[in-house]
């Protein structure tokens, strides 16, 4: 047997996704069920007991969609505890590239993530609606999710199943560092130039935001969740770390550095994500919902600020900035 697996936090990961599973199917398989049968404008015994079906339904998978936001840092949090197992690791990064299954797996559960606070929000509006105007489109928006949650349970055994505890891999240093000198910014990118583009992002995303342009904030906070990903590993992080040389987004989840990881990286996400759902809403559905453009607004600037924050401390401690390396 895979050592892994013996692993208590890797237990307890799988333990919990299996359950959330079992409920999600369950959820998926009355559903369905509902969805054929769907007739709200009739008023027969048979739709009173769909819509009896149908509160259970989304209270399953409200509990999922809460659940899943808790396991997915637990999930970074267990593999960054698997670096003292697998040769060659000094954090989560070596341990999530230690097979072909870590970094799509990584990516999968983002995804997820994003569609399960999309049908939360599409939920929400449809029970505020009274007459459910939108259930037949989120009932399938849900079937659809519990297909990528099937594929995301079968990743998350091969995954776990697939480190191999006798071969070494490769730390965060050789995977993201300079490259024997080559520029490992895209399009050949210089720091300054990604400052730019980061912080030029980030208030466009806030003036679309505000002037309720949807068609613009979408691509705009794609691009933004893009870049923001190499201004913290490439510029960003050092400061964290306080060492030019060291690039990575998995050390800062460790406690040497006050697992501010969870920190920068869960409030860009989630200040992608609602800032996305509002947007999609505003563009589909016609409502306005500044609930959640404010949360974006207000996790994306807690973002800004935090990183801004390592660069300034750094500077007023020392009176210079890291060179670049």
């Amino acid at each position: 047997m895979n050592n892994i697996l013996l692993n208590n936090q890797v237990l307890i990961f799988l333990l919990s996704e299996s359950i959330l599973f079992v409920l999600a199917l369950v959820a998926f398989v009355v559903a369905i069920q509902i969805v054929l049968r769907w007739d709200f404008g009739a008023f027969t015994q048979r739709q009173f007991a769909l819509e009896r079906r149908a509160y259970l339904v989304m209270t399953i998978i409200g509990f999922v969609v809460v659940m899943k936001m808790v396991l997915l840092p637990y999930f970074v949090f267990t593999i960054d505890n698997l670096a003292v197992l697998v040769p060659g690791a000094m954090c989560g990064a070596g341990v999530i590239s230690a097979n072909g299954y870590g970094l799509e797996l990584l990516f999968l559960k983002l995804l997820l993530l994003f569609l399960l606070i999309l049908w939360l929000a599409l939920n929400r509006y449809d029970l505020s609606a009274k007459n459910y105007p939108i259930f037949r489109p989120k009932t399938w928006l849900y079937l659809g999710i519990f297909l990528l949650l099937g594929l995301e349970m079968w990743w998350d055994v091969m995954y776990f199943t697939h480190i191999d505890l006798r071969v070494p891999v490769s730390c965060c240093s050789a995977l993201f560092g300079q490259l024997e000198g080559a520029n490992p910014l895209p399009f050949g990118l210089s720091r300054p130039m990604l400052l730019v583009l980061f912080y030029l992002l980030y208030a466009l995303a806030i003036l679309a935001t505000w002037a309720r342009q949807s068609w613009i904030v979408l691509p705009v906070l794609g691009l933004f969740v893009a870049v923001a990903y190499y201004a913290v590993v490439y510029f960003f992080g050092t400061y964290v770390y306080a060492l030019p040389t060291h690039k990575c987004p998995f050390c800062m989840f460790q406690p040497e550095y006050f697992y501010v990881g969870y920190a920068i990286w869960g409030s860009l996400f989630a200040g992608t994500f609602l800032g996305a759902v509002a947007a999609i809403e505003r563009i589909w559905l016609k409502i306005e919902d500044r609930s959640w453009e404010r949360w974006s607004l207000g996790l994306l600037s807690f973002f800004v600020l935090l990183c801004s924050a390592y660069v300034a401390v750094y500077w007023g401690e020392h009176g210079v900035l890291l060179e670049a390396v």
